[in-house]
């Protein structure tokens, strides 16, 4: 069980350098990832060097920075400004109206993209800063913004889906059909309870309605900004070419290819949003080379501590699969003889243990089955044990400290991600984690 120590080990370093040390949450997440590495023993020198290798080749990676310039040019034109005026005029007389809508994109948009990095980069750069303008913190905001990022996991018909529906274990007992409703069920109980945590945090955070005397009437803001709202065509263009009738007339245009594989949302979001900012803005930016060097090193600083976080993050992900913690931990849940309640606690554990390092799709595909199974064999029904297993993967995205939506929302807020990792414990991960276990236990019935 060398590769559940490491895990073990790798969270313990992580929180102990930056919690107890007080260091910066890049330097810790290099020291979880040395720390992982020395379970490699005499093939550490391969494991790490082909982990790192490979996390620098994550497009995550990428569109984390790719929206923290996004967000940096943004805030220096107007755009934004009327974009906001706009969302303030619509929602802005309801209290923790951003944080409200937020969430239920995050349902919204998950239901349609599925990827959690997805999820919470395109609605996030437009809520966070929304969120901020209407006095929510950075920490929170970009708290809600990842916490919302597994809802493509816990609505049909997503991979990660697919992927656990497609193994033979799985298809014996029960076929994709039979779980899409209770899969669609199982998803409302999550946003409801997302719904919930957001109505709890904006009144212990205390946040408020805007001031009514700084709403300007829709007319108004619409008149001054409409062109703002082109912002959303980087959203919307990437989801109409790669879903819907549209995708599916271009892949066969192409010899049958697969718009969705072909076109990565997390990278052309914000590539089109870049430039949608670039030609919305063009009258507020530099134009002279040495005003764009000055304004981009400006953003240089923002860079740092995110890029290497996110690498190492992704380092260490792959190194805990060399080291064969997928098989370990499904070895472990194999062995485990538990009443109902109990297993049900263990399944969840274990798979939301896996979904730290690994992405949902990969945690499905290394102990998805066998989760299913453990289940199964405790008296759950096959539809019900796929919903409570798909639940629990779903909190990938608010995972510290490896969850990819973590370091994009952070990035959009311009946060330490280490600031968000109670939060995300606390309102969104065990939650979750509880939420699944109620479902497969048949307390909320799917």
């Amino acid at each position: 069980m060398i590769a559940v120590w490491a895990l073990g080990c790798y969270i313990a370093a992580i929180i102990v350098w930056n919690s107890v040390f007080k260091r910066n949450i890049g330097e810790a997440m290099i020291v979880g990832f040395l720390v992982t590495g020395l379970f490699s023993g005499g093939d550490i020198g391969h494991v790490m060097w082909s982990s790192l290798v490979e996390a620098m080749q994550e497009e995550v990676t990428f569109a984390a920075l790719a929206f923290v310039l996004m967000s940096y040019v943004l805030a220096r034109t107007p755009v934004l400004d009327h974009l906001l005026d706009i969302l303030n005029s619509l929602l802005g007389r309801l209290r923790g109206g951003p944080i409200y809508t937020s969430t239920v994109a995050a349902g919204v948009f998950g239901a349609i993209a599925h990827v959690g990095a997805a999820v919470t980069a395109a609605v996030g750069s437009v809520t966070i800063p929304w969120m901020k303008r209407s006095n929510v913190s950075g920490e929170l905001a970009a708290t809600v913004a990842a916490g919302g990022a597994g809802m493509g996991v816990a609505f049909p018909f997503s991979s990660t889906m697919f992927i656990l529906m497609g193994s033979a274990g799985v298809a014996s007992v029960v076929s994709t059909d039979d779980i899409v409703l209770p899969l669609f069920l199982g998803g409302l109980w999550c946003l409801g309870y997302r719904m919930v945590a957001a109505f709890i945090m904006i009144r212990r955070h205390g946040i408020e309605a805007v001031n009514t005397g700084e709403l300007k009437p829709l007319r108004r803001t619409l008149g001054a900004g409409w062109t703002s709202l082109l912002l959303f065509g980087g959203i919307a263009i990437p989801l109409v070419l790669t879903r819907g009738p549209l995708a599916g007339a271009l892949g066969r245009y192409v010899d049958g290819v697969k718009m969705s594989d072909a076109i990565s949302l997390i990278t052309w979001i914000p590539v089109l949003m870049i430039a949608i900012v670039l030609l919305l803005g063009r009258r507020h930016l530099p134009r002279t080379g040495q005003g764009w060097w000055e304004l981009l090193g400006g953003a240089a600083p923002k860079f740092g501590v995110l890029g290497v976080t996110i690498v190492a993050a992704f380092a260490a992900a792959g190194a805990l699969s060399e080291l064969g913690l997928p098989e370990q931990l499904t070895e472990l849940l194999s062995g485990v003889d538990a009443p109902l309640w109990a297993m049900a606690l263990v399944v969840g554990v274990l798979v939301v243990g896996v979904a730290i390092p690994l992405t949902a799709s990969a945690t499905m595909a290394a102990i998805g089955p066998v989760a299913v199974t453990a289940l199964t064999g405790a008296g759950v029904a096959p539809a019900t044990a796929c919903v409570a297993v798909l639940i629990f993967a779903s909190t990938e995205g608010a995972s510290p400290p490896s969850g990819a939506p973590i370091y994009v929302a952070s990035g959009i807020a311009g946060v330490d991600p280490a600031r968000t990792f109670r939060p995300l414990l606390t309102y969104y991960c065990v939650p979750i984690l509880l939420l699944g276990a109620a479902v497969a236990t048949g307390v909320l019935p799917v």
